[in-house]
């Protein structure tokens, strides 16, 4: 072989190697880069607050709006009772009445008291008039007459209030006296639940629940001894203050009109209020994967439709989501179908989303 022809092989030599160099680096690079994978399928949720409302269910029991205590202003014996339990009445109607005997008399004697200073009054003006008196005998006797005529208010007062009339038309609720019982002045004779100002539901409520509730507010309520559909009504008082044994405040809710309604049922009431607010995010619990000690991790979507994992802190469970207390803000979009699939970075191919 000519010196020519060596030269010739050693430099084609050359090239080859440097030829198989190059595809051997270009390999090695080609291994070293991960090769990306097709979409994922997956669906997503653009999150938000936690829902502002929730249900609050509670159990109260039927009365009439006004359940008024009636008695007698004098003590004295009862004459007679003209009402049963459960018995309708009308406005005016005479419901009991105490023996009208002494308050009778009384009432006689004050009127002769009366007559007898008013002339006493009119003999001693007539007096002083001609100088036959002082003044302070005139006085006296302006004063005498003055309390007669009270005394005689006093007993036609005490005469009128011997009958207990109905304020309105009612229902009796309860009947405490008798005829022939002995009853004291303000004793409670009889109750009477005023039918012209309509039904109530009255429930007790937490102070908790109770604070969120406003006078006005709509609600559903059932009373299966009545109908075992729902019907509305409307929030029309709230206790100013707690019962002192149980804590709770009274809620009553003005129910419609309806022949069946009795004091004393029992009922529900379901009634929608504002949930207190603290700024939690709420996701479906397919978003959540990995968890912890109340904590997990979730799948956020970039505007390159990539996901990218963050821890988040869980809070309470509601009836269809979980709130998140950290790690998420509001409107962040994260995977709720197919996380089981996605590695971080993976791209994914979106087949639902929810707003």
């Amino acid at each position: 072989m000519t010196g020519r022809s060596r030269k010739y092989l050693s430099q084609k030599s050359l090239a080859l190697l440097a030829t198989i160099s190059l595809i051997g680096c270009s390999g090695t690079e080609a291994e070293e880069k991960p090769k990306d994978r097709d979409p994922i399928p997956a669906a997503t949720i653009t999150v938000q607050a936690a829902s502002q409302n929730e249900t609050i269910t509670a159990a109260g029991t039927v009365r009439l709006r006004r359940e008024t205590e009636l008695g007698f202003t004098t003590s004295g014996q009862v004459a007679s009772v003209s009402y049963e339990e459960g018995d309708r009445v009308k406005r005016g109607a005479t419901l009991a009445a105490l023996d009208n005997s002494t308050v009778s008399a009384d009432l006689e004697s004050a009127r002769a008291e009366l007559d007898r200073t008013e002339a006493d009054f009119e003999r001693i003006k007539s007096l002083y008039a001609d100088g036959w008196v002082a003044k302070a005998r005139l006085e006296q006797a302006e004063a005498a007459m003055r309390a007669a005529k009270a005394q005689v208010n006093a007993k036609s007062f005490a005469s009128r209030t011997s009958h207990i009339h109905a304020p309105s038309n009612g229902i009796i609720l309860s009947r405490n006296i008798d005829a022939g019982q002995i009853v004291s002045a303000g004793t409670t004779a009889l109750i009477l639940g005023e039918t012209d100002k309509g039904f109530v539901l009255k429930v007790p409520l937490t102070d908790e629940d109770a604070s969120r509730v406003r006078v006005g507010m709509r609600a559903n309520v059932t009373i299966s001894a009545v109908s075992d559909t729902p019907f509305e009504a409307v929030v029309s008082e709230k206790d100013g203050r707690a019962d002192e044994r149980t804590g709770t405040f009274e809620i009553s809710f003005l129910l419609p009109a309806n022949e069946r309604l009795r004091s004393g049922q029992l009922g529900t009431v379901d009634i929608e209020v504002s949930r207190n607010n603290d700024g939690s995010i709420a996701v479906p619990a397919t978003a959540i994967f990995g968890v912890r000690s109340g904590e997990g991790l979730v799948y956020v979507v970039d505007d390159k439709k990539r996901v990218k994992q963050r821890n988040v802190v869980i809070g309470e469970l509601t009836d269809d989501s979980l709130e998140i207390t950290a790690g998420l803000n509001d409107g962040d979009v994260v995977i709720t179908r197919g996380v089981e699939k996605l590695r971080d970075g993976d791209r994914i191919k979106l087949i639902r989303t929810v707003k």
